[in-house]
């Protein structure tokens, strides 16, 4: 190949990272500025101005032998980011950084297709092998700085050129529409990255915050044993106990069960909300590394001397059953019920033995694998697929609104029977135990409405969907609560913040850390 220099190829990598990668960021702005004879000239102006500030941050980076591997990581990366953001209309930010870090590789597997080795090999590989086999004509180290010097200076005047006469478009693009720069490819995303990493390191000796050592529960006649349900990606539109027209709720509503119809999360994906529902700490004022340096929930309550157990079919427990006893429930290992993947049902093989082996009030928490998306239909046995046709691929946009919504539907038949199984296993011992279920969802999901597919979008723009969760509290016949004080306040709008004094509640712990106020179950609206 005819040899060029690194600024001729920088250019033309930073070109074609604009124009082929980022499909989805231009689709945003046009979404704000249309492409008519008033914004035409400011949206290619933007074209313009972003492979300009490529050129110069590739120019400050790369030196001589760095300038391939840099340029082809930078493609590899714009690559599947452009993948990712087309198809299920995500944005890269930090918080789906930290959930992609936490994804474990059965459910990185889900995300995994033909279309996704497609996007890498178009727009990662083969520009990738260009660069590869093209030579760069290498000067001398004056030269080369000046060469950079010239280049990255230019860029910059560039910019500020081009930007001027749109002055007034782009003070709106920058503090009216900021969210339209988390679509930029690679940019945000290693900025997201950056973020992130600085997060981490800046916490590696955090010491961890002890809470609610002064927990105590006062003798009773009666034991008790609560077993909590986290589960997966259950939007609360779609729980016909909510109003949704689909039966999906056909054996948990023959029990006397209390929903809570107005339950939102604390976040839109599972490493934020799983352990902010847990934590001492409100929605305003979570944040992961204080979360996952404080003490939750489930370490006051073994502070108070009940026993604590966490079973996971999901990846694991962010965290939050660092301190208890934990165990895995994603593998034929520990789960009995693993047919292509092991079902949630299987979390309960042995529970009564250690319900019956205990004389201790105990918490059970079930994290669950629910209806994790994109694979729907692989979240349920065969029997349960009631709603047909279903979408029987991970490429949702390849499927119908009807065929995705049927998928996710029969996975919800399945956590009804779940929850039915739960119930069920308590019952036998409401007699000689006060026993309880609650029920309640990380974070929703969103099934193609507005374009828009699994979840994770930035709290303050996601929809509904991905934040109003499902959440049932059941009670065994015995178990001290005022129940109509609670059917009347259910449809009262509550969050995951409320799960912390709760959970303590359900125990009458007392502690300085508990809030009666916060409490579901002792909530009035006086």
């Amino acid at each position: 190949m005819k040899p060029r220099t690194s600024a001729a190829l920088i250019i033309g990598v930073s070109l074609f990272i604009v124009l082929f990668t980022n499909v989805s960021f231009f689709k945003h702005v046009l979404e704000v500025y249309p492409f008519d004879s008033m914004y035409t000239p400011f949206v290619i102006s933007q074209g313009l101005v972003f492979t300009l500030f490529l050129v110069l941050f590739f120019s400050l980076l790369s030196w001589r032998y760095l300038t391939k591997p840099l340029l082809i990581v930078m493609l590899m990366i714009a690559a599947v980011e452009n993948y990712f953001m087309q198809t299920y209309n995500i944005m890269i930010d930090k918080t789906m950084i930290e959930n992609t870090v936490q994804t474990d590789i059965s459910e990185a597997f889900d995300l995994i297709s033909w279309k996704l080795f497609a996007y890498v090999i178009v727009l990662g590989i083969l520009p990738s092998y260009f660069i590869y086999k093209t030579p760069i004509v290498y000067h001398g180290i004056k030269k080369e700085l000046f060469s950079k010097l010239k280049l990255s200076t230019g860029s910059f005047v560039l910019i500020f050129v081009i930007m001027l006469p749109f002055s007034k478009h782009y003070t709106s693009f920058f503090r009216e529409h900021k969210i339209l720069r988390s679509y930029t490819n690679p940019t945000y995303g290693l900025y997201s990255l950056g973020s992130y990493v600085k997060e981490q390191v800046a916490v590696t000796d955090m010491p961890l915050i002890q809470t609610g050592l002064d927990a105590k529960i006062e003798k009773r006649e009666k034991r008790r044993v609560v077993i909590m349900v986290v589960g997966e990606a259950t939007r609360a539109d779609h729980f016909s106990l909510n109003g949704y027209q689909r039966e999906t709720n056909p054996l948990i509503k023959q029990e006397d069960i209390i929903n809570f119809s107005n339950m939102y999360s604390c976040g839109t994906t599972t490493a934020v909300s799983v352990p902010c529902m847990f934590s001492v700490y409100g929605r305003s004022d979570y944040d992961t590394q204080k979360g996952l340096h404080t003490e939750n929930a489930l370490d006051v309550l073994s502070h108070a001397g009940i026993e604590v157990l966490w079973r996971d079919n999901n990846s694991d427990s962010k965290g939050v059953a660092d301190r208890v006893k934990y165990e895995y429930y994603k593998t034929p290992d520990n789960n009995t019920l693993c047919e292509g993947e092991c079902r949630d049902e299987g979390m309960l093989v042995g529970l009564d033995t250690l319900i019956e082996e205990s004389d201790k009030d105990m918490v059970i928490v079930l994290h669950q694998m629910g209806n994790h998306g994109p694979a729907y239909y692989k979240r349920y046995p065969k029997e349960f697929e009631r709603f047909t046709p279903t979408c029987q691929t991970n490429q949702l946009e390849e499927c119908s609104q009807e065929e995705i919504a049927n998928a996710y539907d029969n996975a919800l038949l399945y956590t009804d029977y779940f929850l039915s199984q739960t119930i069920g296993l308590l019952k036998k011992y409401e007699n000689s135990i006060d026993i309880a279920m609650f029920y309640m969802a990380d974070h929703g999901e969103s099934l193609g409405e507005g374009g828009f597919y699994l979840h994770g979008l930035p709290y303050f723009i996601a929809p509904d969907a991905q934040k109003h969760v499902a959440s049932v509290l059941w009670f065994g016949k015995d178990f001290p609560v005022d129940r109509e004080n609670l059917r009347k306040t259910a449809s009262y709008e509550f969050t995951q913040d409320n799960l912390f004094s709760t959970l303590l509640g359900l125990f009458d712990v007392e502690t300085e850390v508990y809030d009666k106020k916060m409490d579901i179950l002792k909530f009035t609206n006086l």
